[in-house]
């Protein structure tokens, strides 16, 4: 089978590779892949830039749905044919406390797909079965797999974050969890939503406004802080998702959140702060960090997604063949789409 593999930290060290197909132990499946989604981390892989150690080398791709085409003998649950979606925690220590507390995506000797281990841009992946979720039938694959992201962004809003009906909530970082993030914003009850980005952004901006922003800014240089100083009651914000991950939107987020308001960082910087943490005491703010998922939440987000309520299709730009996955790439890391899907 031909997969994309990652074979070196180099910048753009990504080709089209003869593999073999997987075998699986007793408690795997064999999933044939249908959709794998571009994620941001495989554009930092691509450019040689990944804050997180990787084991080079390996099949790119974390985000995927499919069919199980084999199952190993101890596997129950599923059948071959049954379409699914995996979780992305390929590899866990079995002793993990976290484990034990239902934490399991936070343990720190977690290997995931497509940095980990192989990953899913290639016609199979072997994956652990206590991995797969069920795929409404309601539900493409090719939106499936975006399920990934989504949790992602359901962790930010609806797990780590207080937010009630009619709070005024700003999402900085208009990428693919940014707006996904935006989306589970508006439907927990947000009374105004207000995504920011920069001119860069514009086309993205424009998407915020289909997934439920009241309000875009930046897309034509305004000055964000300002903005937010002159509206409501001037106090500022209830709740800043930092989808971004620079340390200028956690500066920006400490100066547009109100007294006694949250945010919440998702987006991923190594870069060093270089500013003062003084507005965190001042307003008695609360920094929230927010990673990854656990198994209920893809259970609600299916659902979610396969009822309608939350549109996946202002996000889907691109859905090509995986020999066409530079272009793909491309366009993501442009901006001129925001979620590129290959299809093995």
């Amino acid at each position: 089978m031909i997969g994309l593999v990652n074979y070196a930290k180099e910048p753009h060290s990504v080709e089209l590779r003869e593999l073999p197909v997987p075998e699986v132990g007793e408690e795997d499946v064999l999933l044939k892949v249908q959709a794998v989604a571009i994620c941001g981390s495989d554009l930092h892989q691509y450019a040689g830039k990944p804050s997180w150690t990787v084991n080079y080398p390996v099949v790119l791709g974390h985000e995927f749905a499919g069919f199980v085409a084999k199952l190993g003998n101890r596997v129950k649950g599923f059948k071959e044919g049954d379409r699914v979606v995996s979780e992305t925690a390929a590899l866990l220590p079995p002793d993990s406390a976290f484990i034990r507390q239902g934490l399991y995506h936070l343990e720190p000797k977690r290997l995931g797909f497509g940095y980990g281990v192989d990953g899913a841009m290639a016609p199979f992946v072997k994956v652990p079965a206590r991995c797969l979720h069920h795929v409404p039938a309601s539900l493409s694959l090719e939106e499936a797999a975006l399920t990934e992201p989504c949790c992602v962004a359901y962790n930010a809003v609806c797990v780590n974050s207080r937010i009630r009906p009619g709070d005024t909530v700003a999402v900085i970082g208009p990428g693919p969890i940014g707006l996904l993030c935006a989306a589970m914003a508006s439907l927990s009850g947000a009374g105004r939503l207000i995504v920011i980005g920069m001119p860069a952004d514009a086309k993205r901006l424009e998407i915020a406004k289909r997934v439920g922003a009241d309000t875009i800014l930046g897309a034509q240089g305004e000055n964000v802080t300002e903005w937010v100083r002159n509206f409501g009651d001037g106090y500022g914000v209830d709740l800043v998702i930092d989808a971004a991950g620079v340390s200028a939107s956690l500066k920006l987020g400490l100066d547009i959140v109100r007294p006694a308001g949250q945010i919440t960082k998702v987006g991923w910087g190594p870069q060093p702060f270089n500013f003062s943490l003084d507005q965190l005491v001042q307003k008695a703010v609360t920094l929230q960090g927010s990673f990854s998922h656990n198994w209920l939440m893809w259970e609600k987000v299916l659902l979610l997604l396969a009822s309608g309520k939350i549109d996946l299709q202002p996000l889907l730009g691109r859905i090509s063949p995986l020999s066409e996955w530079r272009e793909a790439f491309e366009e993501m890391h442009s901006g001129a789409i925001v979620k590129g899907v290959l299809k093995p």
